[in-house]
């Protein structure tokens, strides 16, 4: 049903789920459906199970997602039948088993859904953690994206055709549209590996409507094209098309070079490179199918069957149905009124032009042209004063920096064709050049600056720094890469999933140059900054595109196992104490300092002798020679976003509350102080969640973690995948609450507890953000595209008297999974392999860790059932004379007997 998966080299790890049964199914469960076996659930949910060819397995999996989340839901905020909600279901436990047997078009039909409609309401029912898991969440994305790119690929398509024929026989027409369109379809699903790549499919495109277009009947063509054919020579494809062709093989296709170069003018596209898929790819597919030597228009039929398999095999929707404006690919409203349009003067006849919005085709051709044009003068070889710059180095850095750029573009090239298609490795050269010509471009910028700023002209350590150069030309290759996704499609990328406007990244997008270079991303985030204030040609979007990466990088890419950035926290929490928050009153400010590349990449790790005066390494006012410039100043900015993120997801849920924001804040920036191995293998957003609901529980506020979740999904930087795939231990994930339960909560319960003490820690410092000069003024979420938090009317929140039994920490229920994972749960805690809890046995057993557990209270266990009643010992503890002092009393909260979950 979703497309085809493109290889990722390992398979991922299985999840961790405490309710995964062991053993396969019988052959029963694997059968087609049994009727009979199904009779404890509704006979329509029964009969639509067998319309949609399900097994056994599959119908009890779908009814018991049915059953346990879909059921309960508010019908008013969910405005589809239960027939729809049933086939969703039976489309996730589908996914979920690897057991769909229709193609996506065939499930929309059954159903009653367009694509756009059954993907709003696969969101409307991911309303708990673990509804949709992440592997029906990424196929779900894959399938959106192809469907947005085909869209406007489609549009493009009928606009072209429109102003090439004017065909007056509407049936004539609708043949030719059909054929060409059908063409396009297969060419792209057969030689493009990456069907999603907008830009590449639109220069396939384009060779499609060359070959269409020479076929044509001369008078029914439109200007420029009718003379543009009329006035071409038919050129042979060049050698690169006849490369490994057999002999007996039929001549290539001719190229109509007039032809293709007017589409591509039409088109703000570059020539070079629809000449290369040209004579690369399409040639290749037009021989696959047989068409190479055809002098006419090619047989319906064929081209139809073609499809018609490659559609059944991936189980994806019918593209050719848009054809038909068929229900099943009708978009939404926002999709429509993309239509091109051309800019419009207004009414008063001034010469203004009107902004309108520009489809993804039109903004991504005109982004490229624009990088083009911005590079004409650069080259893709060092400049002469680049050369001067070598020679003043102590040790020449020239040959080693002519040697990595070229393996690096041999790495580059490959994985790139590996990526899109085996028949693409032109394209990756050529958009290779373009990244080494923005490399050396920025260097010699760069060392311009710093040569200004130290008046030294040796930069031998910077420019015989590899991680400094690969950085680099990542960081140019990354602009480059970004500038052909096209901002439509790259502003909801680095896996966003959350909002109306959400779009999936490509796998060219960031972070694919890292892995393609093996390049750690914290040594990519040092060059990040100098590279933009480097570089002034480079457009907003495309800053901001590289302060979204770099957001991503301290959220979570940076705290990868193995990055350098443990050593550097290692070393230097030998050498002294941790990174401190900046101050408050320059938090919202521009983060303003002094280091440049140089600085953090020549940045000192261990204790050394300064480095010479000629040297690009300058010591720097008021640090300490030895600390690390590099880690200072991510941490201050880590901080910084740190904040931001928490407070706005404060503001959202917790107004009622204000005394509540300094107190996380404590606790969260205590924790990437001191408890940093805590972000291994995992993402800042995951500890800010888990403070915020460490510090209402241990306050007594009731604010549950589905909650904080709901609202955490409609952040701008918010991520299914930081919630419902957690790392709990090697190999292991669960979702965001067994994270809290087993691991937050437990590394941190002493520190937790410590606020409700009338001795708590002392605050951090606490940046404030400006108030909006107008009183209720919409206010601009820093670091965010339009996003804007409004001061609430009334609180979402109510305050409730919370029980003494309410005060124990850890959470079970919430309706986030059935009982027996939270019993699951409770065994883990209670293993001897976490090693997190001392013996009970004997009579002078050590005190045991006290349990802090998620709300027991009312109707919000995992089964819906009543607790059970307050601990005896608890209910005790509420009702201690005031002649105990208040020390007493924290010792004793911390000796409570340890409760289990209910089943």
């Amino acid at each position: 049903m979703p497309p085809k998966k493109r290889s990722s080299g390992t398979p991922q790890k299985k999840e961790f789920k405490g309710n995964t049964k062991s053993g396969s199914p019988d052959s029963s469960e694997k059968a087609v459906l049994s009727p009979e076996r199904h009779k404890d659930k509704e006979p329509e949910f029964v009969s639509l199970s067998e319309e949609l060819q399900t097994t056994n397995l599959i119908c009890d999996h779908a009814w018991r997602i049915w059953e346990r989340e879909i059921r309960s839901m508010d019908k008013a905020n969910m405005p589809y039948s239960d027939r729809q909600q049933w086939g969703a279901c039976l489309f996730i436990a589908s996914m979920e088993l690897d057991g769909i047997s229709l193609t996506f078009t065939q499930f929309l039909k059954v159903v009653g859904l367009s694509v756009k409609q059954f993907i709003s309401l696969v969101k409307k029912m991911d309303v708990n953690v673990d509804t949709i898991s992440p592997k029906v969440n990424a196929s779900l994305k894959r399938m959106e994206n192809k469907y947005d790119v085909t869209l406007a690929l489609y549009q493009r398509f009928v606009k072209t055709c429109e102003k090439i024929s004017a065909e007056p026989d509407k049936a004539k027409r609708t043949e030719l549209w059909e054929s060409s369109w059908t063409m396009f379809l297969l060419a792209k699903g057969t030689f493009l590996q990456m069907e999603d790549d907008l830009v590449i499919a639109f220069q396939l495109l384009l060779c499609v409507l060359e070959f269409f277009t020479k076929r044509f009947t001369s008078s029914l063509l439109q200007s420029p094209y009718k003379s543009a054919v009329s006035s071409s020579t038919l050129s042979p494809p060049t050698r690169t098309s006849r490369r490994n062709q057999g002999k007996a093989k039929p001549r290539p296709p001719e190229m109509d070079v007039q032809l293709l170069e007017t589409l591509c003018k039409e088109s703000d596209c570059s020539v070079d490179e629809v000449k290369n898929v040209y004579q690369t790819t399409f040639c290749a597919f037009l021989d696959s199918v047989g068409l190479s030597g055809l002098q006419g228009l090619p047989p319906m039929e064929t081209l139809s069957k073609q499809y018609e398999d490659l559609y059944h095999k991936n189980k994806d929707f019918d593209a050719r149905l848009f054809l038909v404006d068929d229900e099943t690919l009708s978009p939404n409203k926002i999709e429509v009124s993309k239509v091109e349009m051309t800019p419009r003067k207004n009414l008063s006849g001034d010469d203004v032009a009107i902004p309108v919005p520009q489809t993804p085709i039109r903004a991504a051709m005109s982004s490229i042209q624009q990088l083009r044009v911005d590079l004409t003068p650069a080259s893709d070889q060092p400049s002469s004063n680049l050369l001067v710059y070598y020679k003043n180095c102590t040790v020449d850095p020239s040959e080693e920096i002519r040697k990595r750029v070229e393996e690096l573009g041999q790495v580059f090239i490959r994985r790139f064709a590996q990526a899109v298609g085996q028949h693409c490795e032109g394209l990756g050269r050529k958009r290779f050049n373009l990244g080494a010509q923005l490399y050396y471009k920025v260097m010699e910028s760069m060392l311009k600056s710093e040569e200004k700023r130290l008046s030294v002209q040796n930069f031998s350590k910077l420019l015989n720094n590899a991680a400094f150069h690969t950085s680099l030309l990542a960081c140019a290759l990354e602009v480059v890469m970004a500038t052909y996704v096209g901002n439509s499609l790259r502003s909801g990328g680095f896996g966003h999933s959350s909002g109306a406007s959400d779009s999936v990244e490509t796998d060219l997008c960031f972070p694919w140059i890292l892995d393609v270079f093996q390049l750690p991303a914290f040594d990519f985030y040092k060059v990040i900054e100098s590279f933009i204030k480097a570089e002034p040609t480079l457009k907003h979007d495309m800053m901001k595109h590289l302060e979204q990466c770099e957001h991503v990088i301290m959220e979570s890419l940076a705290w990868k196992a193995d990055s350098p950035l443990f050593d550097l926290l290692k070393q230097s929490r030998e050498e002294g104490p941790g990174e401190q928050a900046e101050p408050p009153a320059t938090l919202n400010q521009p983060l303003y300092h002094n280091h440049t590349a140089a600085d953090l990449y020549l940045s000192p790790v261990r204790p050394s002798r300064q480095p010479p005066a000629t040297e690009a390494e300058p010591p720097t006012p008021g640090i300490k020679a030895l600390r690390s410039n590099s880690l200072s100043l991510f941490y201050k900015k880590l901080y910084r976003m740190a904040y931001l993120r928490l407070k706005t997801l404060f503001s959202q849920l917790l107004t009622s509350h204000p005394e509540l924001e300094p107190i996380i804040w404590t606790l969260l920036q205590h924790t990437l102080q001191n408890e940093y191995e805590l972000m291994r293998d995992r993402h800042l957003d995951q500890l800010i969640m888990s403070a915020m609901y460490a510090i209402c529980k241990v306050k007594n506020v009731d604010l549950r973690f589905k909650t904080i979740v709901t609202a955490y999904k409609e952040m701008p930087n918010a991520n299914q995948e930081t919630f419902k795939r957690v790392l709990i231990r090697e190999g292991q994930y669960d979702s965001i609450i067994v994270f809290y339960n087993l691991v937050f909560m437990q590394k941190l319960k002493t520190n937790i507890l410590q606020y409700s003490s009338p001795r708590p820690p002392p605050l951090s410092p606490i940046p404030r953000i400006p108030c909006s000069p107008y009183k209720n003024s919409p206010l601009r979420v820093p670091g965010s595209n339009n996003v804007y938090v409004s001061p609430l009317k009334s609180s979402r929140i109510s305050p409730m008297v919370m029980t003494p039994r309410s005060r124990i920490l850890i959470s079970i229920g919430e309706s986030f999974g059935s009982a027996d994972k939270f019993q699951k749960i409770n065994e883990m805690v209670s293993s001897t392999d976490w090693s997190l809890k001392r013996s009970l046995d004997g009579g002078s057993a050590p005190k045991p860790l006290k349990r802090l557990r998620f709300d027991m209270d009312g109707q919000d266990e995992a089964d819906g059932s009543k607790s059970s009643g307050e601990s005896t010992l608890i209910q005790k503890l509420a009702e201690m004379s005031s002649t105990r002092t208040r020390m007493q009393e924290q010792k004793l909260k911390e000796e409570s007997v340890k409760e289990h979950p209910e089943p």
